[in-house]
């Protein structure tokens, strides 16, 4: 099981979570797990265990999300690849294998194209958005923020009953398994004035939305192994969709996997076989 630790910075206080194999983390990869808009570290509960005694695994809270600090502002790929850069000099790694999910997917494809020599390899699940979006999306930001799935959970609900009503209409807990259970019961609390309500900081919410509409992921040739993880009720469907990856992404794979965004706790042992068979490939 992780272990959970903070990471003090100047300006915020980076929560993450630990897998350390018994063998001793300096002889074995790393791996960095990166969670999607919304969520938290711990929804790589299935993943982080099925790899824990071949990889030194950790996966951050970003800021804005889980048990990390919530400040008003700095929700920027500039700023989050500046926490995950002092993360990693945090844990003397020089580089790792770097897996980010959804809007993380971006970020990490952006952070690729900067400091490639921090990637062994790059596993990129389900990104949304990777292109640039024109600027008259920002007008319908109000009805996708009341249509995605990822937001559906955020609140403020009246009891806890009604949040947990709420989750099992998404698409990320409709299951309702143990792990489906567990990731909500750490990403919901109750507020100061009665209600439920997510962890995930409405200023995040906002900013990073801004962020991903203004810049593109992908815009130049990245040479790092890569696995595109496209689940079958994704958002990249679309041949459209693939194209800056099949474009830019020069030692790409292609994985298709059953599930939907979240295709990590919808569909686990496929998924984290997906991931497991790619990373020992990495290592041939």
């Amino acid at each position: 099981m992780p272990t959970r630790n903070t990471l003090h910075l100047p300006d915020i206080e980076l929560s993450y979570l630990e897998w350390q194999p018994e063998s001793g983390s300096e002889k074995v990869p790393r791996l960095l797990l990166l969670h999607g808009l919304a969520d938290s570290a711990c929804v790589w509960t299935n993943l982080g265990n099925y790899l824990s005694n071949r990889y030194h695994i950790v996966a951050p809270d970003m800021r804005g999300h889980g048990e990390s600090s919530k400040p008003k502002t700095g929700y920027t790929f500039e700023s989050a690849i500046a926490d995950l850069e002092a993360l990693m000099a945090h844990l003397n790694w020089p580089d790792a294998h770097i897996l980010g999910h959804s809007w993380m997917g971006k970020l990490a494809a952006i952070w690729a194209r900067q400091n490639p020599a921090r990637f062994c390899s790059m596993i990129l699940v389900d990104p949304i958005f990777i292109t640039k979006l024109p600027a008259v999306m920002k007008l319908t930001l109000p009805i996708v923020y009341r249509k995605l799935d990822c937001l559906k959970c955020v609140g403020p609900f009246a009891t806890l009953s009604q949040a947990e009503a709420a989750a099992k209409q998404s698409g990320e807990y409709a299951d309702w398994s143990d792990v489906q259970q567990m990731v909500f019961q750490h990403q919901i609390e109750q507020k100061s004035d009665g209600t439920w309500g997510s962890k995930f900081a409405i200023a995040a919410r906002n900013q990073i939305f801004a962020e991903v509409m203004k810049v593109a992921g992908l815009t130049e040739n990245i040479d790092i192994q890569s696995l595109l993880v496209q689940p079958e009720k994704g958002v990249n469907r679309m041949a459209w969709q693939m194209q800056p990856y099949n474009r830019y992404l020069k030692n790409l794979t292609v994985a298709k996997v059953p599930g939907n965004h979240w295709s990590f706790l919808t569909e686990p042992e496929t998924f984290n076989q997906t991931v497991a068979d790619f990373l020992e490939d990495t290592r041939q």
